[in-house]
């Protein structure tokens, strides 16, 4: 697939660490620092702007080692980036540790992975279907 994209920032693309790699590092376009404290949240610009294809959205992730080591995760994960779309791509991160974090210019701070969707056509009925599970959710199915 071929997604037509401008790079404002000074970092290269994003790109597939490996071959069966499904997310792309998004790096931060600073000219200075931020800090993000304890519960704190920003939006982190990238400097990257992007024409999706109908049809495709991009899905904004945390990147799994800032969560672990760091606390910091995607507060609105994942985040959707819709093909009309052509505002500059910015995540949200919140810092969910009780330390400080700083976050430097071309800092890797989230994964973008691109997905096919299709939109749904609403069909009102009076009943559904029924099935073994029925109206059991929320740890239902098992432990």
């Amino acid at each position: 697939m071929k997604i037509e994209i401008i790079n404002k920032s000074k970092h290269n693309l994003p790109h597939y660490e490996t071959k069966s790699s499904a997310g792309m590092d998004l790096r931060a376009n600073l000219t200075a620092p931020i800090t993000l404290k304890p519960m704190e949240r920003c939006i982190v610009k990238t400097g990257l702007f992007m024409a999706l294809p109908q049809g495709y959205e991009a899905q904004v992730r945390p990147r799994s080692g800032l969560a672990i080591k760091k606390g910091i995760t995607v507060l609105n994960a994942p985040g959707t980036i819709d093909a009309d779309y052509r505002g500059e791509i910015g995540v949200i991160l919140i810092n969910l540790s009780n330390e400080d974090f700083v976050i430097n210019d071309g800092d890797r701070i989230a994964q973008m992975v691109i997905a096919k969707y299709e939109q749904a056509k609403w069909i009102e009925v009076a009943i559904l279907d029924k099935t073994n599970r029925g109206e059991g959710g929320f740890g239902s199915t098992g432990v």
